[in-house]
């Protein structure tokens, strides 16, 4: 079984991208209340914390029984790095890139998958490079616009893909993948991704109608999927890994 835990989780597009390639989600961390409620309806089994300060390596092998996970994946908060906000980078309260390095240090996950508008790219991608080598990963970021991927806006999220160097990728039978051959793998399924980044873009958005009487929680429903990701954005970079570690 492949597995995933979900940081900042949002409405689960990530979670539902984690999925649709084969893994499953063990654990989910969202602080707001109505996407919470999104999350417990489709995910009602999947142990959830609201405060990512309270998901530790502990906390998580208490209520999963895991002490590591293949993928941890999270959209960190974008606010600080929007061009809608002051974009005050790691100097916005708002800025908790440095909770979701903590969880992956104490959990100790294969692989890595980062979420984020691209005004992080000037404001603090380099610093989470950084940190992800530090801790002993391989990164790369790419930007993916949603039209790439047949939505019908543009879109862009930027993702932050790391790969542990110190557990090696194992077949099925459970010995050690050749380190040559995975590493050709690898970078074929860059050269995919590279293709998908560099897809026409679709430069005008079709007609939204932001005024809608009578739908319930229509101001949350649209904030949500204002800060959520097109599924199928990052389902290749999922895929892809599930196809190295199976």
């Amino acid at each position: 079984m492949l597995t995933h835990l979900s940081l900042f989780s949002g409405i689960g597009g990530l979670d539902l991208a984690a999925e649709m390639a084969g893994f499953k989600t063990v654990g989910q961390c969202e602080w707001a209340d109505f996407q919470t409620k999104v999350l417990e309806k489709h995910w009602p089994d999947v142990p959830r914390w609201r405060d990512i300060r309270t998901l530790t390596g502990d906390s998580f092998y208490e209520r999963t029984g895991l002490r590591t996970v293949d993928i941890v994946s999270g959209g960190f908060p974008c606010q600080p790095f929007s061009l809608a906000g002051k974009r005050n980078g790691e100097n916005d309260d708002r800025y908790l890139w440095p909770e979701m390095l903590r969880v992956v240090r104490e959990t100790k996950p294969t692989w890595v998958i980062g979420e984020n508008v691209p005004g992080i790219i000037n404001l603090a991608l380099d610093t989470v490079l950084s940190d992800l080598e530090g801790e002993g990963y391989e990164a790369q970021a790419f930007v993916i616009p949603a039209c790439g991927v047949n939505a019908p806006h543009r879109r862009d999220r930027v993702a932050i893909v790391a790969y542990s160097s110190s557990r090696a990728l194992c077949r099925g039978d459970g010995s050690n993948a050749d380190s040559a051959e995975e590493a050709e793998k690898w970078r074929d399924h860059q050269r995919r991704i590279q293709e998908l980044c560099s897809w026409q873009r679709w430069e005008n958005k079709p007609g939204m109608v932001r005024v809608v009487d009578g739908i319930p929680n229509r101001l949350d429903r649209l904030r949500s999927l204002g800060n959520a990701v097109v599924p199928q954005q990052f389902y290749i970079f999922f895929k892809t890994i599930a196809e190295l570690m199976t």
